[in-house]
């Protein structure tokens, strides 16, 4: 069963969000998401427009978003399961900075083992779009009224920037000393507080380190399993890099028991996250 149906639903997603983005209140809302955090309204209208575009698509089971408690049902007969962060990064949007959305399709059940694909999108100066599908990782740019491909998206061996998450003041020592050890070769800091713009960029510029450790205020990480870390740890792995956790185990091989588990994470080229297994003692 082709996946193009979904791929063209995300598109509209994107394109709706992004018009939203440009000209709707950028105020919060009077409530939290499932996590704890004050949702913009943006955030919540962004996580209405995916919902309606994927209800169109019969071959979507269901749902379940970063802003939602719990999953939900579209089509009972349906095959593919999607989870998704509606606007990750939305807090920078009031600085204009790029923001993005994320999702995962997974085939009967949200496990990391049953992803077929991931996509994401970027909401910057211009409208991109990257699928990991089938082995390669694409890259699309929205000009002349249509996604244009660019060429395939592989990982170096070894990059050049290093965007290092959470604050430092709650950095285990050993995490600490890798991102020094980094900067000490040379590496350039490159971190937004946008998973999807940071990881993104480390992507397009051939490799690099994204960290996320545990920390003593979230000695679990911060970012979640299903909707941020899973898609992107497919992307990653797909794009001849490496996805992994402080044990020096494979995100795609965590079991998820939440939908909005967390877990400390490090997407990178090999280079980098060889440093990240001896900082580590994995």
């Amino acid at each position: 069963m082709t996946l193009q149906p979904i791929f063209d639903a995300i598109e509209r997603s994107a394109h709706r969000i992004r018009d939203a983005i440009t000209n709707e209140d950028l105020c919060y809302a009077d409530q939290c998401n499932a996590t704890g955090d004050t949702q913009l309204k943006l955030d919540i209208q962004s996580d209405l427009i995916i919902a309606e575009e994927f209800s169109k698509i019969t071959a979507i089971k269901a749902i379940a978003s970063e802003e939602k408690e719990e999953a939900e049902t579209l089509h009972a007969e349906g095959r593919y399961m999607i989870a998704y962060d509606p606007l990750d990064g939305s807090s920078l949007i009031d600085v204009n900075l790029s923001v993005g959305s994320i999702f995962g399709i997974y085939d009967g059940a949200f496990e990391a083992s049953k992803m077929v694909a991931s996509v994401y999108v970027v909401y910057g100066p211009r409208l991109e779009l990257v699928t990991a599908y089938k082995g390669s990782v694409r890259h699309f740019i929205f000009r002349h009224g249509r996604f244009d491909e660019q060429e395939t998206i592989t990982l170096k061996e070894k990059g050049k920037l290093n965007a290092p998450g959470g604050t430092q003041q709650h950095w285990p020592a050993h995490h600490k000393a890798m991102v020094d050890g980094l900067f000490s070769e040379g590496y350039r800091l490159r971190y937004s507080g946008g998973m999807v713009p940071d990881l993104h960029q480390i992507l397009l510029k051939g490799g690099g380190l994204f960290s996320y450790p545990g920390t003593t205020d979230k000695p679990e990480g911060k970012l979640r399993k299903l909707f941020e870390v899973f898609p992107f740890a497919f992307v990653y792995e797909t794009a001849g890099g490496e996805a992994i956790n402080h044990e020096g185990r494979r995100l795609l091989e965590l079991p998820c028991n939440d939908p909005h588990e967390t877990t400390p994470c490090f997407f990178g080229s090999k280079y980098e996250i060889a440093k990240v297994k001896e900082a580590y003692g994995v």
